[in-house]
């Protein structure tokens, strides 16, 4: 990272704590450089970076501000209190109903689990995955299928050992995207039946795996800013007989959430404590808007009880469907299981992956989908303070690309999503991120694709439709 942007992602930081508050000055450039030791120059090209990502503005003869739109109107919305003991599952239709609001190109994708194409390389990736074929013999093909793209497992592994979490190559796996992998996790570790401690809300896709393995919820409460209740969950381990854990431990899908680095290591002495195992979906890793790279729980496991599950779906190539799992003491089992079920993920899409984290400039590519991701963030709050009801609570999460509403409990998220769907919008109520269908005044948006004046439209017309009920 070049030190104009160094220093413009300390400023963001500021921004996004409050110490910078929106309607303030930030240090002039000549008060910057001084402080900060720093040329002018520089001071300039980062003020001219935080602009662009909207995050501050230019007034005439006056400096910079932070812009109004960078201000947590939205107060944020409580942890939920805490559910039934265990639930049976039953989520698919409903989630199903959601998933086909989105084949028409024509609706506004804020029910959508993915960002927008436009935000991907696809054209260099097209440019790999060329070269890629060009080089692959038949030979290759047969001898990688089972393992995985031998360099697409040397750069996943040296990303593990540049976050200090050094991984025995043996130990991963290459699957078809996260899904697979948080799949086989659970496969290996429980049986029909069992409890698995999942958080609340919760990933709908979790829920559709729990429903389809006949397995049983455990609803843990998620704090929206600060992760999962780990006394309720300590007291559902101590009580029940808990055979595997799934959470997200960073940028928690939908709320945002984020364990800080003490509870992730609390979180890993409760199931150290109990054996068992956390199976970790951290799909949207590299989507955080800091500069220091968030460190999963898995970087605390020493007897293996941590399956460590990553894609590049979310950040890179969406319809490549290539993910890994870092299995721990499972790995073995986790492989022998994906043998009898897909065999490989496309040996030709593992190929182009690996050559572009070789040559592409991957970390560039994440820098600018970032600050993408963090514009489109603040246009879509900014959005919902002026058009959504008074007492809305929003969630603000330092990442990723969803926003988690809380609406008065007259609203009725399942009704706002059908009359959403006629207006030609899509969004993500929050029965569907239950097994107990609970959050029913709720909703997700995502603000993964770019803004536009259909975006701000779209988000006036939800506003109308809440002041309906």
């Amino acid at each position: 990272m070049k030190r104009y942007e160094r220093f413009a992602a300390e400023i963001a930081e500021l921004i996004r704590d409050g110490v910078l508050a929106p309607g303030e000055r930030v240090p002039s450039v000549r008060q910057a450089s001084r402080e900060y030791g720093i040329s002018p120059s520089t001071v300039f090209q980062a003020y001219y970076l935080l602009e662009d990502r909207g995050l501050i503005v230019a007034k005439s003869r006056s400096g910079y501000y932070v812009r109004e739109q960078a201000r947590r109107v939205l107060h944020e919305p409580r942890m939920t209190p805490r559910r039934q003991d265990t639930a049976d599952v039953s989520v698919s239709e409903l989630v199903f109903s959601v998933l086909d609001s989105l084949q028409d190109p024509q609706t506004v994708p804020f029910g959508s689990a993915f960002p927008s194409p436009e935000l991907f390389p696809l054209a260099r990736l097209a440019r790999s995955m060329a070269k890629a074929l060009r080089g692959m013999s038949g030979d290759d093909v047969l001898k990688d299928m089972t393992a995985g793209d031998p360099d697409l497992r040397r750069q996943i592994v040296l990303r593990y050992t540049l976050k200090g979490m050094p991984l025995p190559p043996d130990e991963l796996v290459i699957t078809n995207g996260a899904m697979e992998a948080l799949n086989l996790g659970l496969q290996c570790a429980t049986s029909p039946g069992d409890l698995v401690a999942i958080e609340s809300p919760a990933f709908y896709a979790s829920l559709q795996v729990l429903e389809r393995l006949k397995l049983k919820a455990v609803e843990i409460p998620v704090h929206p800013r600060e992760g999962i209740d780990l006394a309720v969950l300590a007291d559902s381990l101590a009580r029940m007989p808990i055979k595997a854990c799934w959470f997200m431990s960073h940028l928690q899908n939908p709320l945002g959430a984020s364990l800080d680095q003490d509870k992730k290591r609390a979180l890993y002495a409760l199931i150290k404590r109990y054996q068992v195992p956390l199976i970790e979906d951290d799909a949207y890793a590299e989507l955080h808007f800091g500069t220091t790279p968030p460190r999963p729980v898995k970087q605390f496991d020493d007897e293996g009880l941590v399956i460590h599950c990553g894609s590049f779906s979310k950040c890179l190539a969406p319809g490549y469907r290539v993910g890994w799992v870092a299995g721990g003491r499972y790995a073995e089992r986790i492989s022998r299981l994906k043998l009898m079920t897909t065999i490989s993920p496309s040996l030709p899409a593992q190929a182009a992956i690996a050559d572009y984290l070789q040559h592409g400039g991957y970390d560039r590519h994440l820098r600018r989908l970032r600050h993408a991701l963090e514009t489109q963030q603040g246009q879509m709050l900014a959005a919902a303070a002026r058009c959504f009801p008074a007492e809305t609570l929003a969630t603000r999460p330092a990442g990723g690309y969803f926003l988690w509403f809380e609406f008065p409990e007259r609203v009725d998220a399942l009704r706002l999503f059908r009359m959403a769907l006629e207006q030609g919008i899509s969004v993500a109520p929050g029965p569907i991120f239950s097994a107990t269908r609970g959050f029913r005044h709720c909703l997700r948006l995502s603000y993964g694709h770019p803004w536009t004046p259909r975006s701000e439209a779209a988000m006036e017309r939800l506003g109308e439709l809440l002041d309906a009920f």
